[in-house]
């Protein structure tokens, strides 16, 4: 039985094209039409930009205060990313807006740069193209006006980078893994390691394949998630209400309990401490 009121979390694997708030809306319909109420709070531990899939967590009712706790975890991601070429979203969803020479990059080049750059406690710049707040707005909305956008670097750690596949010398393609901390942007990694290749890059494909303990293969597909919570059963708001009430009271009367006998235990203390200088007291007289 699902109480969503108190707190479930639910891992899915977020379609490409659909933005987090999206799939956040759509269980929150869900839900709502299962417990007869619009009052149901529903939260998602880490965005994944459109244009990625993966591991997205869906926290509701009180687990949305567990939403920092769980973003705060080491993610891990499997990057596609073609070299010779920038984009101004560092990713697929702006043209190309410059190209650059490539065929001198060899694989060899590409770990070595990867291990001596990119591993370890590193500097980065978030996209223009991102969530990141410029004078109280999103710097994607001022990006996509054609504002000039300076964001500060951000200090993150790569734990680990790695090469999975290279086209080169044929293609100028690369597949990588990267396991990172919160509040690393891959594109603008992509964008990062075709600098310092002396070209350009920018993001193909992402998928995000960890957040945490919670792998990929934990999770279900949004509409696997839908299926099951439509064949769930649910515990009522004004159950799981109640239920909450008694919990803290029961909480409440063991903090009390406790209370008291901290300051029995002190004052107990206090006491044989005031017999013991007394009992000095009176060897001494004698």
């Amino acid at each position: 039985m699902l109480n969503p009121i108190e707190g479930e979390i639910f891992c899915i694997d977020k379609p490409l094209r659909m933005t987090s708030f999206a799939a956040v809306k759509k269980v929150r319909a869900v839900l709502r039409t299962h417990l007869g109420t619009r009052q149901v709070k529903v939260g998602h531990a880490g965005t994944l930009d459109p244009l990625a899939t993966g591991v997205l967590l869906l926290c509701t009712g009180h687990a949305t205060k567990r939403i920092d706790e769980l973003q705060a975890g080491v993610k891990e991601y499997i990057a596609d990313i073609r070299l010779g070429a920038t984009t101004p979203s560092y990713d697929l969803e702006t043209q190309v807006d410059a190209t650059y020479e490539w065929r001198h990059i060899d694989r060899a080049l590409v770990e070595r740069v990867l291990q001596e750059q990119f591993t370890g406690t590193i500097e980065q710049v978030p996209p223009s193209f991102s969530a990141c707040k410029i004078d109280g707005k999103p710097a994607y909305k001022l990006a996509r006006k054609g504002h000039d956008v300076e964001i500060r670097p951000k200090t993150l750690v790569i734990d680990e980078i790695e090469v999975l596949q290279c086209g080169l010398p044929d293609e100028p393609t690369l597949q990588i893994r990267v396991v990172c901390s919160k509040g690393t942007y891959i594109r603008a990694l992509a964008r990062d390691i075709g600098e310092a290749l002396n070209s350009g890059a920018h993001l193909t494909a992402l998928r995000r394949t960890r957040v945490g303990d919670i792998t990929i293969d934990k999770c279900l597909t949004l509409e696997g998630l839908v299926e099951k919570l439509d064949s769930e059963t649910y515990v009522s708001p004004e159950q799981a209400a109640a239920d909450r009430l008694e919990r803290e009271r029961i909480e409440n009367r063991e903090r009390a309990a406790r209370m008291k006998a901290e300051r029995a235990a002190r004052k107990q203390s206090t006491a044989t401490q005031d017999c013991g200088l007394q009992h000095k007291r009176t060897s001494q007289i004698k």
